[in-house]
């Protein structure tokens, strides 16, 4: 897959909840600096952590808005919707910053607000 077509299967995958599918697009040694989750190395943590998703939404969107491609390197603006397991709305712009190598995700990193997943914490 091209850099295009990786980021294309990023966002659907996330938007149908194919969780498994999601980290297949990863390498297995892949780097993420996750706003909210930390720094997260190897494709084993990152699938133990994404099995998590649906206890912490009800709903999880996250439509891209512009990919900007160059080279391995690659960008993505988003408008993320979701709705947390308690029913409290979240709603965020988001920048994704990725670096592809052989037609998989090896870094990625997001830049968002935090403040709307806060609600994620309250009971």
């Amino acid at each position: 897959m091209d850099a295009h077509e990786v980021l294309s299967k990023y966002y659907e995958y996330a938007n149908k909840g194919d969780w498994d599918s999601w980290c297949d697009l990863f390498t297995e040694d892949q780097v993420m600096d996750e706003q909210l989750a930390g720094h997260i190395e190897g494709l084993a943590t990152l699938r133990s952590m994404m099995a998590g998703m649906d206890k912490m939404y009800r709903v999880f969107q996250n439509q891209p808005v512009r990919f900007l491609v160059d080279g391995e390197h690659a960008a993505a603006v988003s408008h993320l919707t979701a709705e947390s397991i308690s029913g409290k709305a979240i709603r965020a712009e988001v920048m994704n910053y990725f670096r592809i190598v052989d037609g998989k995700i090896a870094y990625m990193a997001n830049y968002h607000d935090t403040v709307p997943f806060q609600v994620l914490s309250q009971v």
